[in-house]
Formats: C-alpha cells, sequence, structure tokens
C-alpha cells in the first residue's frame, strides 16, 4: 500500500494511493494514519479495505507529512562511507544518531524555509523507515517486523549552526520545513530489499546526488536494532538513515540553498518530492 496524508497543515485527513494512481479517502476507516493503524494489525485491517469502494479525493489537495503523531525524529549521521569522507570524517565504527524536532516534518511538495540568518542550508536525500510494531532490545533478524513502510526524507540541514555553533547537531537540522517526509509512505511488504534502492536529488535541474542505498555503512535492519537498545521504538516513530555523497557542503566550493532553489529528489518505488526555498 501507498498511503498519505492530504489536506491544510494541521488538518490533514488520511488516505491511500489506489492501483491507478488515484487519491482515496481513508477517513471512514480510520482517523489517521498514526499509533495503532501503523501496527501490523493496523495496516492488515487497511488492506483489507476494498479501494474501489473508497471516495475519491477530489482535486489536487496538498500532500502532507504521511504518518501523523510522530514521537521521536531519529536520524543516523555520516552512514555512508563517501559521504563521510566528504564530510572530513572517519567512518563511524557505530551508528551516529542525532534527534530532529517533529516539528520540523512537513509535506512532499511544501515550501522549503531558509533560516532566518541562514547562509548555509543544505540538502540531503535519505531514505526513511517509520517503525511500526512497538519494541526495544529487538534482535536484527526481527527488526523488519518492527518496520510499517519507507518513505524519502530530505534531511535538510544548516551547516553553519550544525557545525560552527556550539552544542548538539540539532540546531542545525530542526527549523521548520527541514523534514520533508512522502509524498507516500510504501509498506514494507512493497519494498524486497531496502539496501538497493537507487536515490537522486537535483537542485535547478542540476543532480548532485546520485547513490544507492546499497553503500549505506549500517543497513536499515541493523540500525532498527541498535537503536532499540537505547531506546524504546514506537509506532510512528521515524528513522532517516543518512544520505550519499553530493551535500552542497562537500562541493568545490561549496553550494548551499538560496530563496528561489528548486530542489528535487527522490528514492526509487516511493516518489520524489520537490521544494521551492523560500526566506523564513
Amino acid at each position: 500500500m501507498k498511503l498519505l496524508r492530504f489536506g491544510p497543515l494541521g488538518s490533514e485527513k488520511p488516505g491511500l494511493l489506489d492501483g491507478d494512481g488515484n487519491m482515496r479517502d481513508l477517513s471512514g476507516e480510520v482517523a489517521d494514519i498514526a499509533g495503532e493503524a501503523l501496527t501490523p494489525e493496523g495496516l492488515a485491517k487497511l488492506r483489507a479495505v476494498d479501494e474501489k469502494r473508497l471516495p475519491l479525493v477530489e482535486g489536487a489537495p496538498r500532500i502532507g507529512a504521511c504518518a501523523g503523531a510522530v514521537g521521536k525524529f531519529i536520524c543516523v549521521g555520516l552512514n555512508y562511507a563517501d559521504h563521510a569522507a566528504e564530510s572530513g570524517h572517519a567512518v563511524p565504527s557505530e551508528p551516529v544518531l542525532f534527534m530532529k524536532a517533529t516539528s520540523s516534518l512537513c509535506g512532499a511538495y511544501d515550501d522549503l524555509e531558509i533560516p532566518r540568518g541562514s547562509v548555509k542550508t543544505d540538502w540531503e536525500v535519505e531514505l526513511g523507515m517509520v517503525i511500526g510494531k512497538p519494541g526495544r532490545y529487538i534482535p536484527e533478524a526481527e527488526a523488519g517486523e518492527h518496520i510499517a513502510g519507507y518513505w524519502v526524507i530530505n534531511d535538510v540541514s544548516e551547516r553553519e549552526f550544525q557545525i560552527e555553533h556550539e552544542g548538539q547537531w540539532v540546531k542545525g537540522k530542526s527549523h521548520d520545513t527541514f523534514g520533508p517526509a512522502g509524498p507516500w509512505l510504501v509498506t514494507a511488504d512493497e519494498i524486497s530489499d531496502p539496501q538497493n534502492l537507487p536515490m537522486w536529488l537535483e537542485v535547478d535541474g542540476k543532480r548532485y546526488q546520485d547513490g544507492s542505498t546499497h553503500t549505506m555503512v549500517f543497513g536499515a535492519l541493523n540500525l532498527v536494532s541498535y537503536i532499540s537498545r537505547f531506546m524504546s521504538l514506537q509506532s510512528g516513530d521515524i528513522i532517516s538513515t543518512g544520505t550519499p555523497p553530493g551535500v552542497g557542503m562537500g562541493q568545490k566550493p561549496p553550494r548551499f540553498l538560496k530563496a528561489g532553489n528548486v530542489v528535487t529528489l527522490g528514492i526509487e518505488g516511493l516518489g520524489e518530492q520537490q521544494h521551492k526555498c523560500v526566506q523564513a
């Protein structure tokens, strides 16, 4: 299934993309794409629904971040060896974890805000995972049972705030609109191998990132297991798994986003995003 949320910011309704590419309204079946709806039992109920009987969504409404009531937005840094190199870091011996504020989440076609005072806003196409079955101390062999699905994430980052200011990375990662997620959540049963997904990102039509999840240092299942050692994972929690090389910080000379730029990105099988950059 391809699950989504549509409508104005803060008032999104649950929906799905049917086999013909039409949006269908799930409001009569579930309150939101969140919590219990993302568990294996909740997804089984949604799969049993006859999608042709669901109301068609008229027009072209805004598509929001396609999971609601997100408790944690967990990210993995330096998870591609070649990206670590372009960032001037050694390949980590274990996953580097940091958090983004959940208020950074936005839709796949929403405007991307350049923060006030920013001169180093950067892009990062990433494979995102949404937790379905809660758990902690999850064995890697069982980690796939806990993933509701996968989606595209742009881990937008302000590098000056992230690296040159005191403290943790979270300051450079959490501005409003710095977490575009979607356009839809593709349930895990439709992704046969999360470690073989081509991914790319362009700015104003020029391709900067052109990689694959195949080159991740720590794979998706390993990350679920690893993170669950340090915190319980709840239905709706997000894990963003790192970016391949080609970020703006790694260009020679560095290239950062400005108001008016258009960022387009995608992952094979998971859809595409497009954002116009605007000044906050």
